[in-house]
């Protein structure tokens, strides 16, 4: 056991002190930053979409001219000519071309580039809002009763559970907060597989086609060699995610007062986060951390050069890939899948 321990704390301390683990535990935070230095420079210097309006119907082009959002505004233009001569000389970023044809509403975007999608779905809810208003008239029905017909209908959902005896009592619905936890923790799950399956390979495959290990086996037995290995790194992934609660509890009482945190967490109760479904959670990465650990670890151990490791750790890739794509995609919207369960 002592010559276990021995291997175990050689690629614990070995990986730890590397420089490749410090930027393994800042990377995160350094992407972070951009993205917020990119987020906030984004915001600062974006521009309003202007769009031209070319309607055959005045009341159209009026309506829409008052229509203004954080993306896009409308310009009434008084023919095509004048909006390609306008949208040529970049004072417009598009124009639309609206026509109605008994009681539809036809329109028709022109652009040098896209809007993007959003964008677009929000004109074209525009186009239909005057449509439904176009028609109602027509039916002599007031703006008030077609919001009225408009209106959604309420839907709430509520948790119940059932004792021994088959009584019902109603419990608390925390869905959106184990739908933020299982997100998250399949993401993180992934980024550490895909991390630590490449070091656990390339630990075990390092003395591969080298007399070193020979004399290394002279001393201990394969078995040993091979899960002191597996359990120095593991030791080490499990430090960065201390390292990473750690940084993120002294964080939050650092910056829970900040503006920006505090929409963040609006909304989310931290009894309701921290409860069983988070340890489950927990759990269930510390399980796939470790199978997917050792079936990395046999995958080093199959071949013959340490150059070979990146290849033979393609199943592991593929497998966790897989899951990762389940888990968000079809996890999302689908949780009760029997893929899932």
């Amino acid at each position: 056991m002592r010559k276990f321990w021995i291997i175990t704390k050689d690629v614990y301390l070995k990986n730890v002190k590397s420089i490749s683990f410090l930027i393994m535990i800042l990377v995160p935070f350094i992407m972070l930053g951009i993205i917020y230095v990119a987020g906030n420079f984004a915001q600062q210097n974006s521009d309003v979409n202007k769009i031209g309006v070319l309607a055959d119907n005045e009341q159209i082009s009026q309506q829409m001219s008052q229509v203004k959002t954080d993306d896009f505004e409308f310009k009434a233009v008084d023919s095509e000519e004048k909006a390609q001569k306008e949208l040529s000389e970049e004072k417009i970023d598009a124009y639309l071309v609206v026509s109605t044809e008994n009681d539809k509403i036809n329109g028709m975007l022109y652009s040098e580039n896209s809007l993007g999608q959003s964008t677009q779905l929000l004109i074209q809810q525009q186009l239909t809002g005057l449509q439904s208003m176009l028609r109602a008239s027509q039916l002599g029905i007031s703006p008030e009763e077609v919001a009225s017909l408009s209106q959604q209908a309420s839907l709430t959902r509520q948790k119940v559970n059932f004792d021994s005896k088959g009584k019902m009592t109603v419990g608390e619905d925390n869905s959106t907060v184990q739908y933020v936890v299982s997100y998250v923790a399949t993401i993180v799950l992934f980024i550490i597989i895909l991390t630590y399956a490449q070091i656990i390979a390339q630990e075990i495959a390092s003395e591969k086609g080298t007399r070193i290990m020979e004399v290394i086996l002279s001393s201990t037995t394969a078995q040993k060699h091979f899960y002191g290995k597996l359990t120095g790194v593991l030791l080490v992934a499990l430090t960065q995610m201390a390292l990473y609660g750690i940084i993120f509890g002294v964080g939050y009482n650092q910056f829970k007062d900040m503006e920006m945190v505090k929409n963040i967490l609006d909304g989310i109760s931290l009894d309701n986060l921290i409860g069983p479904f988070l340890w489950y959670s927990l759990l269930f990465m510390i399980f796939g951390i470790l199978i997917f650990s050792v079936l990395a670890a046999l995958c080093g151990s199959l071949v013959n050069k340490a150059e070979d490791t990146a290849k033979a750790i393609l199943p592991v890739t593929y497998l966790s890939l897989g899951g990762y794509m389940l888990g968000l995609i079809l996890g999302a919207s689908d949780p009760n899948n029997i893929v899932i369960r």
